[in-house]
């Protein structure tokens, strides 16, 4: 797969948009919620999605394995991957759930354990954010398929941060380390809370300054944010300032993390 031509790249994002299609024919009728092995919520929507983006995404390269988080892959065969697509179909499913409209579509393209290419829906709110490594991170507002990119705007992070720093946390998974956090690094800030992976959108167009993540998340809950907030000029590391690396461990759990502008 070559993300050099814009016509992979559009397809790509046509995927995305028509998952997010799906998921909003359930969001708009009685949603049934079930439970996975870990507790975490389960619906037809996450189903769905999963399904027309493993499909799809296996017309665009059938070289080109695929992890979601709905279709999981045994350490044994991953391991020796060095590129593939890393896919959350519906991430922020409690707030698809709650209907607050913070719930994205999760599509990253990882090689050599690092994403060089991802892309973030969210359905209801009609945004499409994308990102290419070295080529920039990009936004529209759509609900209908894209045919070129002249829609598409460039966004940049603020490194300018705000007075009083704008933090952003999870509207569902707050936690003591990280209120613990805000006291002893922070003195003067507002805090911002939202869902999904939609949090690194805001740091990436400088709506937000900074997201400490004091909680489990796992590798397809960020990898396209990742890659679009570091096209925007922020940056993402774990607490020691280390680089965030994916499929380097049987685990698919991150380690806490600060993603800023």
């Amino acid at each position: 797969m070559d993300l050099n031509k814009p016509n992979t790249i559009l397809e790509i994002l046509n995927i995305a948009i028509e998952a997010g299609k799906e998921i909003l024919k359930v969001y708009n009728k009685n949603i049934i919620v079930k439970s996975k092995e870990d507790n975490s919520p389960l619906t037809i929507a996450d189903i769905n999605s999963n399904n027309i983006i493993i499909n799809k995404l296996k017309n665009v390269d059938t070289s080109i394995p695929i992890l979601s988080e709905e279709s999981l892959v045994n350490w044994s065969e991953r391991k020796s991957w060095k590129k593939y697509w890393l896919i959350d179909p519906l991430d922020g499913t409690k707030e698809f759930i709650n209907r607050n409209g913070e719930f994205t579509v999760n599509i990253a393209l990882i090689e050599k354990n690092y994403p060089i290419f991802g892309v973030i829906y969210a359905p209801a709110k009609s945004l499409l954010y994308y990102a290419i490594k070295n080529n920039g991170a990009f936004k529209t507002n759509t609900s209908l398929k894209i045919n070129n990119f002249d829609q598409f705007k460039i966004i940049k992070s603020n490194k300018k941060q705000s007075d009083p720093i704008k933090v952003i946390g999870s509207r569902s998974h707050s936690n003591i380390e990280f209120t613990n956090w805000l006291k002893k690094n922070l003195n003067n800030y507002e805090l911002i809370k939202a869902g999904s992976s939609l949090k690194f959108c805001l740091i990436a167009e400088g709506d937000a300054d900074i997201y400490p993540r004091l909680g489990p998340t796992s590798e397809w809950d960020i990898a396209a944010g990742h890659i679009i907030l570091e096209e925007a000029g922020g940056s993402i590391s774990n607490l020691d300032k280390n680089k965030i690396l994916y499929n380097t461990k049987e685990s698919v759990i991150n380690p806490y993390f600060i993603a800023k502008n």
